[in-house]
C-alpha cells in the first residue's frame, strides 16, 4: 500500500493524539519535526525513506543553522530522528510498508552537565524573596515548592489549590506522557503555601496567579495563572539578588533536589521514580553526585591485606 508521508503524518498526529493520548506539546513537536522532513525530501511516498535519504536529510539538519548557531545540535538532531522512529513504527502498525525503526541510529552526544545549588546558595534564595508583599510570598512558596518536589516548571504552573493536600503534605501529578507519580513536600514548603493561600482574597482556582503586567487578569476580574516563562524569569531574578551568579532556571532548582535526595543517600531508583523520568538512564546524569560515593564505599569496605 503506497502512501504519502504528508497524509499519513495527519493520520499518526491524530494517532498521537486520540490512542497514545500525548500532550498537545509533544504533538506540535513531532508535527515540526517531521514537517523538517517535507521541507528537505519534498512530497515523498513513505517506501521513499530509506537510509540514503536519512543519511542526507541528517547532513541537512547538522547543517541547518538557528538563531545562535550556525549548526542544529546534536541533541536537538536526535529530536528528529525519535520522531521519525515513531512514526515509522506507527506506519508498520497499520500495515504500511516502511523502513524499520530500529534501523534509525541517533547520534552520540556527550553526557550533559548538570548545574546544581548547594544548600546553602538555595538558602540565600529563599531569603532574597521580599515576603512583605504577596508577590513575593507567592515566589517564596513557589521556590520552596520546587526545591521540596522536584517538580517540572510546567507541573508547577498547572497546580489549582485544591491539587495539593498541605495536611499529608502529598499529592498527584501528571507529567511527561500523561503519566501521574506521587509528590512529597516538605513541612517548610507547606507552611508557606499555607501562608500565600491565607493572604490572598480571591476565589480563583490557580495556585499561582500573576500579580502585575497588563494582563494579570482575565474578562471577569479574575487574576490569570502564573506562566512557565514567568517563574522562570522569578527564579532567575532571585538568583541574581542573591548573589549568585551562575544561570539558574525551575530546572536548576529540580536538578537541586535530585542532588540532595542523593547526597543525603537516596537510591537512583527511587529518585528516578521521585523526578518521573521513565528511563533510568535519563536519571544517570546525577553520577556526578554517585560517583564521588564510590570511593568511600570502596575504603569502608574494601581492605587490602598486608
Amino acid at each position: 500500500m503506497l502512501m504519502l508521508v504528508s497524509k499519513a503524518k495527519t493520520d499518526f498526529l491524530e494517532y498521537l493524539e486520540i490512542e497514545q493520548n500525548r500532550s498537545q506539546k509533544t504533538i506540535s513537536n513531532y508535527d515540526h519535526y517531521l514537517t523538517r522532513l517535507l521541507d528537505y525530501a519534498g512530497e515523498i511516498q513513505i517506501k521513499d525513506i530509506d537510509a540514503e535519504l536519512i543519511r542526507k536529510w541528517r547532513l541537512w539538519l547538522n547543517r541547518l543553522g538557528t538563531n545562535t548557531s550556525d549548526e542544529l545540535q546534536k541533541n536537538t538532531q536526535n529530536y528528529h530522528l525519535i520522531a521519525l522512529r515513531s512514526f515509522l513504527k506507527f506506519c508498520t502498525k497499520r500495515d504500511i510498508p516502511a523502513l524499520r525503526a530500529d534501523k534509525i541510529e541517533l547520534a552520540k552526544t556527550s553526557r550533559r552537565q548538570v548545574t546544581f545549588l548547594t544548600p546553602e546558595e538555595v538558602e540565600r534564595m529563599f531569603k532574597a524573596c521580599p515576603i512583605k508583599t504577596l508577590a513575593g510570598l507567592r515566589d517564596r512558596a513557589i521556590l520552596e515548592l520546587l526545591f521540596s518536589s522536584g517538580l517540572r516548571v510546567s507541573e508547577l504552573v498547572a497546580l489549582d489549590k485544591d491539587h495539593i493536600n498541605l495536611k499529608r503534605r502529598e499529592f498527584m501529578v501528571r507529567g511527561k506522557g500523561q503519566k501521574d507519580r506521587p509528590i512529597f513536600i516538605s513541612p517548610e514548603a507547606a507552611e508557606w503555601i499555607t501562608l500565600y493561600i491565607d493572604m490572598r482574597k480571591d476565589t480563583v482556582k490557580p495556585l499561582f496567579i500573576r500579580y502585575s503586567g497588563q494582563k494579570k487578569v482575565d474578562t471577569s476580574g479574575n487574576f490569570h495563572r502564573l506562566t512557565a516563562r514567568s517563574v522562570q524569569r522569578m527564579v532567575a531574578k532571585t538568583a541574581l539578588m542573591a548573589g549568585i551568579t551562575k544561570h539558574v532556571s525551575p530546572h536548576t532548582l529540580r536538578h537541586s533536589f535530585a542532588t540532595d535526595l542523593l547526597m543525603n543517600g537516596a537510591d537512583l531508583r527511587s529518585v528516578q521514580a521521585m523526578l518521573g523520568h521513565s528511563n533510568i538512564s535519563t536519571t544517570q546524569i546525577y553520577t556526578h553526585v554517585t560517583d564521588p560515593h564510590l570511593k568511600d564505599i570502596h575504603e569502608r569496605f574494601h581492605r587490602s591485606e598486608g
